[in-house]
């Protein structure tokens, strides 16, 4: 059975074969309205259960399009429905969906809860974002880098602010498709030391520089995130804008990167915070390709995950 965990859980081959299946199933719809089923059906007769504990518009929308754009039907939980882990265990919840259904998404607050599932799930799990990771975005990423500028191993990639679950799961991926990764934001931020010597391991070169402006040159690639979730209290919220204040992507830091750099961002954004709008909106930015490429990358690692 195939899950779909993390990047760094994936083979490299089968990472390319995902981007590679996205962007044929992409080419295939051009000019299809969003409603038309695919040529194929690869997902006919197949449910799909979609669980949201954390509230989700992209991936929420995206997954179900892509189901049932592949001929398959959805059933949207969410953790009221759930309450997973509470008066019925996760694993007793995955024994009993596995039951039902023929493939699961969950996105969810802790990991635990994420492998608890895989662990006793008799039918694939994929991750639709922990506080830990986010796998299926930069999976989306990656294949909107190389529709725009080629392939991305030996590229320079710089991460600008916090180094959250969205980062994880680039450094992850920087080890498995062999691109260069630099965090450029404030000590108290930095991502796990563990989590970069592992993609060291694998022979990339990843960094961290204080000074952004340093950090953008020779960039093929700048990406940042929110710096503040939905859940932080006002004094959170405050803390992080002190603290980041200095990593805002702006034209002024886009100009240090290379002339085609691209800009990056997987929604939703605070505009004029982490980024401004003129960044956002201005030619570098392929911020809409990534939203969008977020179905199609999808439906590849849904199909790859059922051998379909």
């Amino acid at each position: 059975m195939t899950h779909f965990l993390d990047i760094d859980k994936s083979k490299p081959e089968a990472l390319r074969s995902i981007i590679n299946t996205a962007l044929d199933m992409k080419q295939a719809r051009v000019g299809l309205p969003k409603g038309s089923l695919d040529a194929d059906q690869p997902l006919s007769g197949q449910m799909v259960a979609l669980i949201f504990e954390k509230p989700s518009t992209r991936t929420r929308v995206s997954f179900d399009v892509g189901v049932r754009q592949m001929g398959g039907q959805t059933m949207l939980l969410s953790g009221t429905d759930m309450q997973l882990g509470h008066g019925e265990t996760i694993a007793d919840t995955a024994r009993v969906l596995s039951r039902y259904v023929d493939l699961i998404m969950i996105r969810t607050f802790e990991e635990a809860t994420l492998l608890e599932m895989a662990d006793y799930a008799t039918v694939p799990v994929i991750n639709g974002l922990t506080n830990r990771s986010h796998p299926c975005q930069i999976m989306a990423d990656i294949m909107t880098f190389e529709e725009h500028r080629g392939p991305i191993k030996g590229r320079k990639i710089v991460w600008s602010g916090d180094g959250n679950n969205v980062f994880t799961s680039f450094a992850h991926a920087a080890g498995q498709f062999g691109f260069d990764l630099t965090f450029t934001g404030p000590e108290p931020l930095d991502p796990d030391q563990n989590l970069l010597q592992k993609a060291r391991d694998k022979g990339i070169s990843i960094t961290i520089e204080r000074d952004p402006h340093k950090a953008v040159q020779g960039a093929d690639l700048v990406v940042t995130d929110t710096w503040v979730s939905m859940h932080d209290p006002q004094s959170a919220r405050e803390r992080r804008h002190n603290q980041l204040r200095g990593y805002q992507v702006n034209t002024d830091l886009m100009s240090k990167a290379k002339p085609d750099a691209l800009f990056m961002h997987c929604l939703p954004a605070h505009r004029d915070d982490e980024a401004t709008s003129e960044v956002m909106d201005g030619a570098h930015s392929v911020i809409f390709d990534e939203a969008e490429n977020r179905l199609h990358v999808q439906k590849a690692i849904m199909r790859h995950c059922l051998g379909v």
